[in-house]
């Protein structure tokens, strides 16, 4: 007498055996991986992404389970943007109309004023 087949109901117990372990030890690199990139990540907030996606397929009398492991490691902040205008064919930093701002003290104009 044969034993009865072994069957398996539980998605970790599967995921156990994909790829004949393979999976699993990959996972586990990649999350070492993602927590290595999040404690070097000189922000204060930072994220990672670890996806893995199972494509079940269908062969006659089987199924297939083939895993996919993805990893996005957090984005390092980037040089911020600067604006500028343009002014006689070249870029300023200043805003044209604040251009006179900087120029120093102006001439009154008009008449004196008497103050009481």
């Amino acid at each position: 007498m044969s034993p009865a087949p072994r069957i398996i109901r539980s998605f970790t117990q599967a995921l156990g055996l994909l790829g004949r372990g393979k999976l699993e030890q990959k996972l586990n690199d990649e999350m070492e991986r993602a927590i290595r990139a999040l404690q070097e990540h000189p922000e204060d907030k930072a994220k990672a992404t670890v996806t893995v996606t199972l494509t079940v397929t269908k062969l006659n009398d089987r199924l297939d389970i083939k895993p996919d492991v993805k990893v996005k490691l957090p984005e390092e902040k980037g040089i911020p943007s600067t604006t500028f205008w343009p002014l006689d064919g070249g870029l300023s930093v200043q805003h044209p109309s604040q251009t006179d701002m900087f120029a120093g003290p102006r001439a009154a104009g008009g008449a004196e004023r008497e103050f009481a």
